[in-house]
């Protein structure tokens, strides 16, 4: 009888270990829900609206092992990784770019342009085409062909 009640303890200890774990943050539905024209875009040129109405309102999903979504988006298989850095390097270092070629550019201003605060930011590299830029754990932006994308978790 004490074997059992200690072979049922592990078992209950160990599905319970695996219940804990938690997902990172960044794992879940995420919806594209604005759309502005990026702070690095020609003001000359209005960038081509086509795919940003194509892709709001629609849904990302991170997977520990795939993302789903419209294109650009999905990805079979992601190499997540989540780093942290200032204003300047926000978007493939588009924001230390403007400033190398305008000193009047701010990079914390941009950011704060866009709902950033604060020295660092983390960013969720994919190892695919996107990265992501989180705001909160709830809010993140994506920049894709002069247009910045906010997404919200649902």
């Amino acid at each position: 009888m004490k074997f059992i009640s200690t072979v049922c303890l592990f078992a209950f200890l160990g599905t319970t270990g695996a219940a804990v774990a938690a997902d990172p943050f960044y794992v879940g539905s995420w919806t594209l829900t604005t759309a502005v024209v990026a702070p690095w875009a020609d003001p000359q040129h209005k960038p081509d609206d086509t795919e940003r109405t194509r892709l709001l309102g629609k849904t990302v999903v991170l997977k520990a092992r795939e993302i789903s979504g419209p294109r650009p988006f999905a990805c079979a298989r992601p190499q997540y990784k989540v780093t942290t850095s200032g204003p300047d390097m926000l978007f493939q270092g588009a924001f230390d770019e403007m400033q190398r070629a305008d000193k009047k550019a701010d990079p914390k201003a941009l950011a704060a342009s866009l709902g950033f605060t604060g020295a660092s930011i983390r960013t969720l590299e994919t190892g695919c085409e996107i990265d992501v830029h989180f705001v909160d754990d709830a809010t993140a932006e994506i920049g894709l062909n002069d247009y910045v994308y906010t997404l919200k978790k649902r």
